[in-house]
């Protein structure tokens, strides 16, 4: 690479590293094109960007964004999704292409202003997303005034029913 592409490739990732609410850094070594092109489309589907960076530029650009703590995960091939939208979703995306796919490794992260580790990222996977945090919430809301209703329902029914068995007998 040429030194100006170097910098713009040092200055992309420093923008992305202040741009994410989330980081995952992954080993993608083993993964072939179309692998590639499935994860990477099913990562662009939630919003999350995937770049494959070379070592020596990350550390840079994450030295130059106060992000020096994720350098020791910049060694071998490096690929890093940044979460913008949503923060679980780059760690539940890549936790089940890796189950699918062996070969590829999840690292570690970034979270919160922490480093955090493989396992960390892996439970991270496990939280369910905000729109099924939202749907739960509501639902559980609703569900009071559901059965409220039902009830509601239920006397109006046996009413109607005693109605239309005394009407049966003066019949």
């Amino acid at each position: 690479m040429a030194r100006p592409d170097k910098e713009a490739a040092v200055k992309e990732i420093e923008e992305k590293l202040k741009e994410a609410k989330s980081l995952v850094i992954t080993d993608y070594i083993g993964l072939d094109v179309a692998e590639m092109t499935e994860l990477r489309a099913k990562l662009r589907e939630a919003g999350v960007d995937y770049k494959v960076v070379k070592n020596t530029l990350a550390r840079i650009a994450a030295n130059n964004s106060d992000f020096s703590e994720i350098n020791e995960f910049f060694n071998g091939p490096t690929a890093i999704a940044f979460g913008i939208d949503d923060v679980v979703a780059p760690a539940k995306i890549l936790d089940e292409f890796a189950e699918e796919h062996e070969v590829l490794e999840i690292k570690g992260g970034y979270l919160n202003g922490e480093i955090i580790s493989k396992d960390k990222v892996e439970s991270l996977a496990k939280i369910p997303s905000r729109d099924e945090l939202l749907g739960k919430a509501f639902a559980s809301m609703k569900a009071p005034i559901t059965g409220f209703v039902n009830v509601l329902n239920g006397n109006l029914r046996n009413f109607v029913n005693v109605l239309s068995q005394i009407k049966d007998q003066k019949e």
